[in-house]
């Protein structure tokens, strides 16, 4: 059996969604139970709360989904933000451990000091510059502290049919306001539906290790809204500006391209450009 923690999510829900096209067998947990028989309700932060859910239920392979990524919010409640994305994980973790569970941990382009114009190879420093930042690599390290049989699959920029996303926010504002947008700070967008597709195909493959995952091709945030407008037939110019000119609580790396070797290395197939999921992702709204 297969457990996705934040189920409810933007990632859990295509993660739970591909689990059910393969007929493999899977729960989903999240902090508010849905109205359905295959998601329950268990908060990660309750570590009695974890080791009852799994000594009951025995899974086999754990897809932690789960996250708290308000990332300027982070900067004002820290211990929230620890708590759920180091002591949630490090919970999780214990609890793989004893009933000799693999774990897929998904992390973040954030553990990276974002500077430089190269992609981040999954050995490279690691020098977060916000606490979201700082504590999604504290989960990092509570999964290598406690696991053999372990993926810390790194993503960026992500964006689903379910949950809020930079897609909707670029569409729903056009038309109603100016729109300036970030040209500075360069990465990839990853889709969910595409994401799921790959994580699926690593539970219980045994290739374990640290990997990178987003969509193939990089782009600037200006650019990936121009793409936005371009392919929903959005008549809407985007104003270039720098990170300087849009200030925010927590600082955003400017670089967040990362090398996809690891998948290669490893035999898994890199996901489809940007480009592609993007429109894909456009033709189910």
């Amino acid at each position: 059996m297969i457990l996705v923690t934040g189920a409810a999510g933007q990632l859990g829900t295509d993660v739970m969604s591909e689990l059910k096209k393969r007929n493999m067998e899977a729960i989903g947990i999240d902090k508010t139970q849905e109205p359905s028989p295959c998601l329950a309700e268990l908060d990660v932060t309750d570590a009695e709360g974890v080791k009852a859910f799994f000594a009951a239920n025995k899974p086999q392979s754990v897809i932690h989904c789960a996250a708290y990524t308000a990332v300027d919010k982070a900067e004002d409640e820290p211990e929230l933000c620890f708590n759920v994305n180091e002591q949630g994980t490090e919970n999780l973790a214990v609890a793989c451990k004893e009933v000799g569970a693999e774990m897929i941990y998904i992390s973040t382009d954030y553990v990276f000091g974002g500077e430089g114009d190269e992609p981040y190879e999954t050995d490279a420093v690691k020098e977060p510059v916000s606490v979201y930042g700082k504590s999604k690599l504290a989960g990092e390290e509570a999964v290598l502290k406690h696991l053999d049989k372990f993926y810390i699959v790194r993503i960026s920029w992500v964006f689903g049919e379910h949950g809020n996303n930079f897609v909707k926010t670029m569409l729903r504002l056009a038309g109603i306001v100016p729109l300036s947008v970030v040209c500075d700070q360069v990465g990839s967008p990853t889709y969910t539906a595409d994401l799921a597709v790959l994580l699926c195909d690593m539970v219980l493959s045994g290739r374990y290790g640290t990997y990178h995952a987003t969509n193939e091709g990089f782009c600037s945030w200006a650019e990936f809204a121009e793409e936005i407008m371009t392919q929903s037939g959005t008549n809407c110019n985007i104003n270039h500006i720098t990170t300087e000119q849009y200030l925010t609580k927590a600082t955003r790396p400017k670089n967040s391209r990362m090398s996809k070797a690891s998948l290669d290395n490893s035999g898994f197939n890199r996901l489809p450009t940007w480009q592609d999921a993007l429109k894909r992702y456009l033709s189910q709204e």
